[in-house]
């Protein structure tokens, strides 16, 4: 597999990320093993999580896919060989001082990351979301006192606005801080204004790396969701119902079952090489519970689209 640059770094990581959101949640540990396995097997080395999943389980506190990975990279003894992307931001818990983006939020969380996993550094710590209560020389000295300490690599943001992370960028120049490395939006060919325009354009600027979340739009990209037929048995059915099954959505589909066919791909397959190809993309997060899941994510990677297939899926998912 071809390695990518991530922005600036000195990172190099597959143009697949796994996505760590479904350990412990849909994926058991025995499951989360395989798929583990089977990604590395198949050339990747990109992995990404966050403090927060799985807390939206009942029973859960959130940890639970950094505790996983921790123990499969002990068992496994590959820690080195692999890119570790974590989040700290999201709420683990009502209090304040348990959410945000605050000194004492990160330094406690970045403690508990780093005992889950197991490991003595992380390589891309990332601001799960913005926070308005802190200000942004604070959230940034923070990320570089524990890159000065040797405890993160590289730092980089998500779901942030492209005022907001320009505001960030230009904070961590004026006060000599180590700057976000990477941008992490949510994009695929249905969801495209968060990513679309100042914020892709804002990441070229700065040399940012982007790393795209639901980029299969929460598994519509897949073919499982078809017009006329039965949802599948999954708690997002009707939100994908709701938001994507529409003239726009089976459109999208429709280009999809084109370019597989005439390419012998999964629509899976299409929809990550689509966003793989887009500017300013290294990487595309996909998340798989089983192992021949990822055998066919990774097909992904192999496929090249041609420019008309590109011109004509990138019509097709634009907004009506």
């Amino acid at each position: 597999m071809t390695l990518r640059t991530l922005g600036r770094t000195d990172l190099s990581v597959s143009p697949l990320c796994l996505g760590g959101n479904v350990f412990g949640w849909t994926a058991d540990e025995t499951a989360s093993f395989a798929v583990l396995d089977a990604y590395v097997g198949g050339g990747g080395n990109f992995i990404d999580t966050a403090e927060s999943y799985s807390r939206w389980v009942p029973g859960h506190q959130g940890g639970e896919s950094e505790e996983i990975l921790g123990r499969w990279m002990r068992a496994r003894g590959n820690r080195d060989q692999l890119v570790i992307a974590t989040k700290v931001g999201a709420p683990m818990g009502d209090a304040p001082e348990q959410k945000g983006l605050s000194r004492r939020r990160i330094l406690d969380a970045v403690e508990g990351s780093l005992r889950r996993l197991q490991t003595d550094v992380i390589d891309l710590y990332q601001a799960h979301f913005d926070d308005h209560d802190t200000p942004l020389d604070e959230t940034l000295a923070t990320f570089d006192e524990l890159i000065k300490a040797g405890k993160v690599r590289h730092i980089g943001a998500s779901n942030y606005t492209a005022p907001r992370l320009r505001a960030a960028m230009e904070t961590a120049r004026r006060l000599d801080l180590r700057p976000y490395e990477t941008m992490q939006p949510e994009y695929n060919l249905m969801d495209r204004d968060q990513f679309e325009g100042k914020l892709q354009e804002t990441c070229l600027e700065y040399g940012l790396g982007v790393i795209t979340y639901f980029s299969l739009a929460r598994g519509f990209l897949s073919g499982k969701y078809r017009q006329g037929q039965p949802l599948p048995a999954s708690d997002r059915a009707a939100a994908v119902e709701r938001d994507y099954m529409n003239p726009r959505g089976y459109r999208v589909l429709a280009e999809l079952d084109r370019v597989a066919k005439q390419d012998e791909a999964s629509l899976s397959q299409v929809a990550l090489a689509w966003v793989m190809a887009r500017p300013g993309v290294t990487s595309a997060i996909a998340s798989a519970t089983s192992a021949a899941q990822v055998q066919e994510l990774l097909g992904a990677v192999r496929l090249q689209l041609d420019a008309e297939s590109l011109r004509r899926l990138d019509e097709a998912g634009r907004p009506d």
